[in-house]
């Protein structure tokens, strides 16, 4: 974003990083400088006399982004290594029948295209079938579809198309790649498919959220640009470029697409499709959903077709139901989202696992002023739920905590190996989840961030927690 006048942001406040743009010398010039808008790769307005705290924060940003960009192919074909071998595991039953089948040349091969193949995030938790306990008409059934659908979106297409159709007995509407014009190439994906077995079309469509090994989602996370839609609030920058927002134009209401061998942004296109399907049936109604970075761009999606004033689209909008979300705006965005949810009566319920951490930030502070906004289903480790404005230790980082979170990382790590007895096989945990439970007693935030414990949240919990929702929006 340019401060040159040639663009639709220029008379609206803003700060758009630019990692690309700056070298070494000019980002350790961020550190000290009071004129932000002059410094190469921070595109802003006239900002004289930051804080330090500030300028920390954004350096902080764009060393990261830049360290993220150079090791991008290393990174990804460490991630393609360790979800081969884990696959390799998996297609050999084990460890064990994997050297034997080596012995006797039998050894089956995975294949990263079948429907069979897991990304490193589906071998933490291997469950694909639905919870045959929840069903239509139960006040938990969005919620826990929501989730399995946040869940699948992280992997293959074929595995997406298999899963939807054969086994959940749905209809697979598509799985895309969607362009971000600020890396300059299609990082953003999502799915869609259509619940048949609804009294009437119910269309869902998952955001995928952060791959462990994928630099660029990355980068949208550590990216703190921001921009402030007018009259609405500030806006996470690196979640808007990611779902779609235009290089030098914003967010205009309808775009022409130029350049046909590139894919459109995820706004634009998934908006486009919603159009299509909705207009086949005017009992038709949709759901948008996604974990982690995913549930950002879910609710980001529903804001700008609230700045779009999109009606049609909104009247038919059934929820938003995300899981692990960070924050994604300031409490003028908040607010202004507030208004437009319970104008269009559109619920919005975001789901937090114990200490997450994740959806503790971007912080909540006099610095960064991000705030949650819509009903927080939180959830503790015994899967107890209970609605609050707010998650515990709302920022995570906290010395009164240090000792509360060890001892809950102590009792996950325990519950793993207590759980399928209690709870019946489909609650077992495999070893990669058990070490990656082990990480969290040390950081406890990275364990709790993982499907398994939202989807074990969505099926364990009361359904009382759900019925305090929905009295509570009655009652508004």
């Amino acid at each position: 974003m340019d401060c040159d006048g040639s663009n639709s942001f220029s008379k609206n406040n803003y700060m758009i990083l630019r990692p690309d743009e700056i070298d070494v010398f000019d980002l350790v010039g961020v550190l000290f400088s009071s004129d932000l808008e002059k410094r190469k790769g921070v595109h802003c307005q006239a900002w004289r006399g930051e804080s330090f705290q500030r300028r920390w924060i954004i350096f902080v940003s764009i060393s990261m982004q830049k360290f993220l960009r150079s090791v991008a192919k290393p990174m990804a074909c460490f991630g393609s290594v360790v979800e081969m071998w884990l696959n390799l595991l998996s297609c050999n039953h084990n460890f064990s029948m994997l050297l034997l089948n080596i012995l006797q040349g039998k050894v089956v091969m995975p294949d990263k295209n079948s429907a069979t193949f897991l990304s490193f995030i589906g071998n933490l938790d291997k469950r694909v079938e639905l919870d045959k306990n929840i069903k239509h008409g139960d006040i938990r059934y969005y919620g826990a579809l929501s989730m399995m659908a946040s869940k699948a979106s992280y992997e293959n297409k074929a595995y997406i198309e298999t899963t939807v159709n054969d086994l959940w007995k749905m209809e697979f509407l598509g799985a895309f790649s969607f362009w971000n014009d600020y890396q300059e190439k299609a990082t953003t994906q999502a799915f869609m498919f259509r619940d048949k077995n609804a009294s009437s079309d119910l269309i869902i469509v998952a955001f995928r959220g952060t791959e462990a090994f994928d630099a660029d989602a990355w980068c949208t996370d550590f990216d703190i640009s921001w921009y402030e839609l007018p009259g609405k609030g500030k806006v996470h920058g690196g979640f808007m470029k990611a779902l779609g927002m235009k290089k030098n134009q914003g967010w205009p209401k309808e775009i022409e697409q130029d350049n046909h061998n590139q894919p459109p942004g995820a706004y634009y296109a998934i908006r486009e499709k919603l159009r299509d399907l909705l207009q086949t049936n005017d009992e038709a109604r949709f759901i948008l959903t996604g974990h982690s970075l995913g549930g950002a761009l879910a609710i980001l999606f529903a804001a700008v077709l609230a700045m779009h004033e999109e009606v049609g689209l909104l009247g038919r909008l059934e929820g938003v139901y995300t899981f692990g979300q960070p924050r994604v705006g300031d409490e003028k965005f908040g607010e202004f989202m507030t208004t437009q949810l319970e104008k269009y009566t559109i619920p919005y319920n975001w789901f937090v696992y114990s200490n997450d951490m994740v959806p503790r930030l971007p912080y909540d502070d006099s610095t960064l002023m991000f705030k949650h906004f819509g009903t927080c289903l939180y959830f503790n480790s015994f899967y107890q739920g209970k609605i609050v404005t707010e998650e515990p230790n709302k920022n995570y980082f906290s010395p009164l905590a240090i000792i509360p979170k060890a001892i809950n990382g102590i009792w996950e790590l325990m519950r793993s190996f207590i759980i399928p007895h209690t709870m019946g096989p489909d609650y077992k945990e495999g070893f990669v989840l058990r070490l990656l439970r082990s990480i969290g007693l040390v950081i406890a935030g990275v364990s709790a961030h993982s499907t398994q414990d939202y989807v074990n949240a969505t099926r364990l919990s009361s359904p009382h927690v759900y019925s305090l929702v929905y009295h509570a929006k009655k009652h508004q």
